[in-house]
This record gives structure tokens, C-alpha cells and sequence, in this order.
């Protein structure tokens, strides 16, 4: 599912780029919206008699997540984290754009089906979806020339 694979790559990020702080806190609120994306869409989803998986009851990163502290500690600002996080930028990007796409769709369906509850679902979560790729788009432009230079 496209909005929980979000927030767990989110996390990831957010704990694997300790060091870099807006990435790490601003990563971690996006993924809060995904996470209620998830949960809502199950929701609705089982209004319309389908079974959708929710959220996690955890959506923490898991057990890796102190290995991930560490190693965020050990590199710190090298040139490699920054490759490291420019990738993971990208990666989150397309998972967001990805996302837009599927919500792109259901709105269209929303739309044919003259569901209003899905209309509201889409009109709520989509700017939120838009939002999550402007923040990676722009960190990539801010990021991108600095690292690629040092390297």
C-alpha cells in the first residue's frame, strides 16, 4: 500500500539522517500523514465493503532503529551522507509523486461515482500528498549542487 510504504520509508529517512535536523523532524511529521492517510482509507474503505490494511499499530522504524541512530551519528556530514540523502530525497519523491498518481485516480473514480465521501477523502489527503513532494523537491534543489560538488 502506497501511503503506509511512505511512512515507513519517512521514518527510515528521518532515522537514518538524525544529523541533518529539519530531515529528521520534517520527515517524521510527513510521515504522520501518511500514516493517517493509511487509516483512513481503511476506514472508508471498509464503508464500501472492502477489507484495506490500516496503519500499523507501531508506525516507529522498527528494531533497526538504533542501529540507524548510531550510524547517523558515526557519519555525521560526509560527503557520502550527503549521496546517501540526496538518494533517499529521490526515493521519497517518487513514492510521494506515486502516491498523487493514486490519488489522482481515485478522485477520478470519486468523481464518476458521484461519491462525495470519497471526494472529501481524495479533497483532504491529495494537498497533503502534494505537499510531502514539494518539501523533498525543494530540499533536493537546495541540497543537489552543494553535494554533488563536494564529491
Amino acid at each position: 500500500m502506497g501511503e503506509h510504504d511512505l511512512e515507513r520509508d519517512l521514518l527510515a529517512v528521518a532515522e537514518r539522517h538524525r544529523a541533518e535536523h529539519e530531515v529528521h523532524h520534517v520527515a517524521r511529521d510527513l510521515a504522520r500523514w501518511s500514516h493517517e492517510h493509511t487509516a483512513r482509507l481503511a476506514a472508508t474503505g471498509r464503508r464500501h465493503g472492502l477489507d484495506l490494511p490500516g496503519p500499523p499499530d507501531d508506525p516507529g522504524p522498527g528494531a533497526l532503529a538504533a542501529l540507524r541512530e548510531k550510524t547517523a551519528g558515526a557519519l555525521g556530514r560526509r560527503p557520502t551522507t550527503g549521496l546517501l540523502l540526496l538518494h533517499d530525497l529521490r526515493d521519497l519523491h517518487l513514492a510521494a509523486a506515486r502516491n498523487s498518481l493514486h490519488w489522482e485516480m481515485l478522485a477520478q473514480a470519486a468523481q464518476a461515482l458521484r461519491d462525495e465521501e470519497l471526494l472529501d477523502l481524495v479533497g483532504s489527503c491529495h494537498p497533503q500528498t502534494l505537499r510531502q513532494m514539494r518539501w523533498t523537491n525543494t530540499l533536493i534543489k537546495a541540497q543537489a549542487a552543494q553535494i554533488l560538488t563536494s564529491v
